[in-house]
């Protein structure tokens, strides 16, 4: 069993950065892929960014050179979000999933504001 909890969402102006924590606690020993989503009002929720426990790294085309995902130990990620556009605007979520699963656990969801 894991779970997560996600910080550091707020409001901030377009070109500005946020950066995004997430900490999980449990049973971590399974644990591959950890991830960030966000979800619009009215869009699809989409993958941003994951990285595995070696560090292989992806990046939604929409955020690539803007954002960077980071894992220093096995039960904590980082998302940095520079150059911050309206479209960025979500409620971002932190999950994580095993070598052969899908995401099978998600934290509460932080909320990302980008706006004058």
């Amino acid at each position: 069993q894991v779970q997560l909890v996600e910080s550091g969402g707020g409001l901030v102006q377009p070109g500005g950065s946020l950066r995004l924590s997430c900490a999980a606690s449990g049973s971590i020993f399974s644990i591959y892929n950890m991830g960030w989503f966000r979800q619009a009002p009215g869009k699809q929720r989409e993958l941003v960014a994951r990285i595995t426990t070696g560090g292989t790294t992806n990046y939604a085309d929409s955020v690539k050179g803007r954002f960077t995902i980071s894992r220093p130990n096995a039960k904590n990620t980082y998302l940095q979000m520079n150059s911050l556009k309206p479209e960025d605007t979500a409620v971002y979520y932190c999950a994580v999933g095993g070598i052969g699963t899908s995401w099978t656990y998600w934290g509460q969801g932080t909320q990302v504001t980008v706006s004058s």
